[in-house]
């Protein structure tokens, strides 16, 4: 048929190619709707307020640190020295001097309080001298009795720093006690430190310097490298460098800080560092209560949350199996049995499983235990609900078949249910497996056990966001191994299950194979 045949058909029946007005508009009319929505939820939820007072360089900051780690060096100004301290657990270990600080060291005089002398007893009697017993003189100054005496401040002579250059990146800072030259790329500000009193800069500042007013603290960025802060009393300088620091040895190791060649030399050949063990058992011992990264205790976390998935999901598939043939109206006629179970797995399902792992966790306290009740408690009702309704869609044919040739009421079930249902049980289990092992990193948080425990103590320090990238990239490849599993599994099953039902019905009467 051509065109102009279908023309000529359109003209003599308009009516039955006339499409009706909601036919006509109602693409347009969904495209508007969307719109419509979308805008009423950008005001519901004050997107735009949001978006505007969102501290995006917090945000940068603390994605940063996912993949970095800082270094903080504190420069405080003194009389005329400086002192230059790390944080107590510093990445650099116990004798931090890294090659980005520089300093300048000389002789100084500073005075310093000696120790106090003791008051001593005198039994002179009056008349060695004119004055009153124990009364004050020169060389001994008044003194409650049996008090320690004062003594005059001295002066010492030591060597200590009196200037220091911290290097950032593109920036530099060069730090004298009263002094303070902040460069970054070609500009630079200079700073006059009036000790616990101001900051005052000798220039007007540049973008990447603010201070609030005058006289505070100047808080100074160099990009991605680093910031610092100059304040009246100290410059504290954050440099950052890529990576995670200490990943395999931590400060306290005898391994940490030496060259892959050299550690792998010792592990492997080296003289025995600790007697009592070989230096490979020392190293894996080092890696495994590693004080910063604990990789023990992190994987061992791990298992637990995948153990709570394994041992719920399938306690849950176990349960919901033969509670779903009561469900289905088509396999139990009994309505009261249907109406019981269905209802017992509404309530099941209907409260959330983070609720229910509260409710365990109060029960059994917190722990695997608690976690594995809540999966198996709640994927219960969510698996029995999708088994009874995968065996009321089954095609009858296959079990009236069955039933024709004679086969008890078992045999029915066995030969003419479970071969449709089957693969889908086993798909929507593994599936569950699969799913569960994210649930589980969330009910962990609550006090379920697991890594998800680990995960929320790790972000509530506000500082440990490597440790969190960590975990979050082992939960991830986790997930990733078992949906392959899980897929895996679920090809090899449907073609044995296949494989399994053409062998049976070839040995099925003529009559129940045609059926």
């Amino acid at each position: 048929m051509n065109a102009d045949a279908i023309d000529d058909i359109a003209a003599r029946h308009p009516d039955a190619f006339r499409r009706s007005l909601w036919k006509r508009y109602a693409t347009p009319l969904g495209v508007l709707l969307c719109i419509l929505y979308t805008f009423y939820c950008a005001w519901f939820f004050s997107v735009g307020a949001v978006l505007e007072k969102a501290n995006w360089n917090l945000a940068g900051a603390y994605l940063a640190d996912w993949v970095s780690y800082e270094i903080r060096p504190d420069i405080e100004f003194k009389d005329n020295y400086l002192t230059i301290d790390y944080s107590r657990f510093s990445k650099l270990g116990s004798n931090p001097d890294p090659d980005w600080v520089t300093k300048q060291m000389a002789v100084i005089e500073r005075r310093v309080d000696a120790a106090p002398t003791p008051a001593i007893a005198t039994n002179k009697s009056s008349q060695d001298s004119f004055m009153a017993p124990g009364a004050p003189t020169a060389e001994n100054p008044a003194a409650a009795p049996g008090q320690p005496v004062p003594a005059a401040p001295e002066t010492v002579r030591e060597k200590a720093v009196v200037a220091a250059d911290v290097v950032l990146g593109n920036g530099r800072i060069a730090i004298t006690p009263n002094l303070v030259t902040v460069t970054r790329g070609d500009e630079s500000v200079i700073f006059d430190i009036a000790r616990d009193s101001s900051v005052t800069p000798r220039t007007p500042l540049p973008a990447w310097i603010e201070q609030r007013r005058p006289g505070s603290t100047a808080y100074v960025s160099f990009g991605f490298l680093g910031r610092a802060e100059v304040q009246d009393d100290e410059v504290i300088a954050w440099r950052r460098f890529f990576g995670w620091a200490n990943f395999v040895f931590d400060t306290n190791s005898p391994f940490w800080g030496k060259p892959i060649s050299e550690a792998a030399s010792l592990i492997v050949s080296g003289a025995r560092i600790d007697s009592s063990r070989s230096n490979a058992a020392l190293a894996w011992d080092n890696v495994l209560n590693n004080a910063e990264w604990q990789h023990g205790d992190v994987w061992l976390k791990l298992l637990q949350t995948i153990v709570m998935a394994f041992v719920g999901t399938v306690l849950a598939s176990i349960v919901a199996f033969p509670l779903a043939f009561l469900a289905a109206r088509n396999v139990t006629p009994s309505r009261i049995a249907n109406q019981v179970t269905k209802r017992f797995f509404d309530f099941q399902r209907s409260v959330d499983m983070l609720i229910w792992a509260l409710f365990f966790t109060r029960g059994f306290g917190p722990g695997p235990l608690a976690g594995m009740s809540a999966i198996f408690f709640t994927d219960t009702g969510t698996l029995g609900k999708l088994y009874s309704e995968a065996l009321e869609n089954i095609d009858d044919k296959q079990r009236e078949g069955i039933r024709s040739v004679g086969a008890t009421p078992a045999m029915v079930q066995r030969y003419g249910v479970l071969p449709q249902v089957l693969p889908v049980f086993l798909s929507q289990s593994l599936y569950f497996w699969e799913s569960n092992t994210r649930s589980a990193t969330i009910i962990g948080a609550v006090g379920a056990g697991g890594i998800g425990l680990k995960l929320w103590e790790a972000m509530r320090t506000n500082t440990n966001w490597a440790n969190v990238f960590y975990m979050v990239l082992l939960i991830l490849l986790v997930v990733f191994i078992f949906d392959n599993i899980s897929s895996y599994l679920r090809r090899k099953l449907m073609g044995t299950i296949a494989n399994g039902n053409d062998e049976r019905r070839a040995r099925l009467p003529p009559a129940a194979q045609i059926a």
